[in-house]
C-alpha cells in the first residue's frame, strides 16, 4: 500500500523561510495555535453554566465535552496528507475559518435547541464540526514546518509553537472568567470566536505571497509513502500509544477540571481555577526544549534525549495524579494540578516532536495519523470519566484512573521508542 506525493524540495534556498519570514510565521503560527485552545477551552470552562441553565446531567455534559474529539479524529490523516501535497498553510487557513466560525455561533446553536428535546445532540454535532475543523490545525502545520525548515531546527521550532496551547488556555482563564463573571456565557464565544476570525482573515493575506512561491517550489519527482512499512515499526506504534495515554491524561483534565473545582472547592473564583495551573506549562515547555538540547549535546543520541525527556513527563504526572486522589485542601490540589499541566510541557519536547525524527518527509502524515489515534481518549476518557462521576461521585477514581494509562504508556515507549528515522 503506497502513496504517491509530490516531492517539495526544502533543501533548496528558495523554498526554505528567510530568517525574517521564519519570524513572521512563528509569531502567526503561535497566535494561532494561542486562540485554537482558548475555543476548545471555553467550552469546558463555560459548561457548568450551561449545564445549570440548561439542566443537562454530568452525562450530558459529556457527552457534549467529549464530542469534540469524534471530530477531532477525523481529520487529522487526511489534512496531514493533504498538508504534505498541497502545502500546509492551506489547509491551515481553511481550518481557521471552520473552528472560528463555528465558535463564534455556538451560543445561537445552544441558545435554538435549548427548548428541544434533542439539545444536547445537536449541540454534541457543532462541536464535532469544531473539532473535525481543529483536527487539521496541527497536522498541516508540523507539513508546512517540515516543507518549510531544515531538518535539525524543526522540533525546536514545533515545540516551542505547542506552546501556544498554555497560552490559549491562559487567555480563556483570564479573558473568559472575567467576561463570564462581568457579563455571560454568550459574550464569552463571541470574543473569541471573533478574535479567532481575525485571525484567520490576517492569515489569509499572510498566505497570499506565500502561494505563487510555494507552487514554484514544487517538484514533479514524486516518492512513496510507505504506510505498510510505517505500520509494522515498533517504534512507531510506541509514540502513538505514548501520545494516546498522555492525551488521555491532558484532556480529561482539560475538559473536566472546571467541573472539579465547582462540585469541590465551589467558594474559589473561576479566574484563579481556570489560570494559575497552566501558568507552569509554557515554561515546562521551555525547560524541556533547553534540557533536550543538552542532553543531545552530552552526546546521547535522540533516541535517549527523547525517553528521558517523556519519562519526566509522565512520572510528574502520575505521582501528582496520586496526590491529587487525597488532597483535602484548594492549595494542594491547585499545586498538583500544576505539575501534571507542566508535564505536558515535556511531553511537547519528546513524542509531541517525535514525527519529524520517524518519518522527516512525511511529518504532516505521520503527526495526522498519531494525533487521530492520540485524540480517541478525548472521547472515550473524557465520557468515561463523566461515566464514572455518575456512577461513584468520586473523583479520586478518575484520577486514579488517569495515572493507570499514564503508567502503561510510559512503560510503551521506554521500551519500543526511537529517535532514528523508520522511513
Amino acid at each position: 500500500m503506497q502513496m504517491q506525493i509530490p516531492l517539495i524540495q526544502d533543501e533548496k534556498t528558495n523554498s526554505s523561510w528567510s530568517r525574517k519570514e521564519r519570524q513572521k510565521w512563528f509569531l502567526s503560527l503561535l497566535c494561532g495555535t494561542c486562540l485554537i485552545y482558548a475555543t476548545r477551552t471555553s467550552v469546558p470552562l463555560l459548561m457548568p453554566i450551561i449545564s445549570k441553565e440548561k439542566q443537562w446531567s454530568k452525562p450530558d455534559s459529556g457527552v457534549i465535552l467529549s464530542s469534540f474529539f469524534w471530530g477531532y479524529t477525523l481529520t487529522q490523516v487526511a489534512s496531514g496528507y493533504i498538508s504534505d501535497r498541497i502545502g500546509g498553510q492551506k489547509v491551515l487557513l481553511i481550518s481557521a475559518l471552520g473552528w472560528s466560525m463555528t465558535t463564534f455561533f455556538m451560543p445561537e446553536v445552544i441558545e435554538l435547541f435549548s427548548k428541544d428535546d434533542t439539545s444536547v445532540l445537536l449541540v454534541a454535532v457543532v462541536r464535532t464540526i469544531n473539532g473535525a475543523f481543529q483536527g487539521m490545525h496541527f497536522p498541516s502545520m508540523i507539513s508546512l514546518i517540515s516543507q518549510r525548515l531544515h531538518e535539525t531546527e524543526r522540533a525546536s521550532f514545533f515545540s516551542l509553537l505547542t506552546s501556544g496551547s498554555a497560552l490559549g488556555t491562559l487567555l480563556t482563564g483570564s479573558l473568559g472568567s472575567y467576561l463570564l463573571e462581568n457579563y455571560n456565557w454568550v459574550v464569552v464565544f463571541q470574543t473569541l470566536g471573533g478574535l479567532s476570525l481575525a485571525w484567520a482573515v490576517l492569515l489569509s493575506y499572510h498566505t497570499l505571497p506565500f502561494k505563487e512561491k510555494a507552487a514554484s517550489t514544487k517538484s514533479a519527482t514524486n516518492y512513496s509513502l510507505p504506510w505498510l512499512k510505517l505500520l509494522k515499526k515498533p517504534p512507531f506504534w510506541s509514540c502513538v500509544i505514548g501520545h494516546a495515554c498522555q492525551n488521555n491524561c491532558f484532556f480529561v483534565l482539560l475538559s473536566w477540571m472546571p467541573m472539579y473545582f465547582h462540585d469541590t472547592f465551589p467558594e474559589v473564583k473561576g479566574w484563579v481555577v481556570n489560570m494559575v495551573p497552566w501558568l507552569s506549562m509554557l515554561p515546562c515547555t521551555f525547560f524541556g526544549k533547553a534540557l533536550s538540547e543538552k542532553i543531545i549535546k552530552a552526546g546521547y543520541s535522540i533516541t535517549v534525549t527523547r525517553k528521558i525527556i517523556e519519562t519526566i513527563c509522565f512520572l510528574t504526572e502520575i505521582i501528582s495524579l496520586l496526590f491529587l486522589a487525597k488532597v483535602e485542601t484548594f492549595q494542594s490540589a491547585i499545586i498538583c494540578l500544576a505539575f501534571i499541566i507542566g508535564g505536558s510541557g515535556f511531553h511537547n519536547n519528546a513524542i509531541a516532536v517525535n514525527p519529524s525524527d520517524l518519518a522527516p518527509k512525511h511529518s504532516g502524515s505521520v503527526f495526522g495519523l498519531m494525533n487521530t489515534v492520540g485524540a480517541i481518549p478525548g472521547f472515550l476518557g473524557v465520557y468515561f470519566s463523566g461515566y464514572i462521576l455518575h456512577v461513584t461521585h468520586s473523583w479520586p477514581v478518575v484520577f486514579i484512573f488517569i495515572a493507570i494509562i499514564d503508567a502503561l504508556g510510559c512503560i510503551v515507549y521506554l521500551l519500543f521508542g526511537s529517535g532514528q528515522a523508520i522511513i
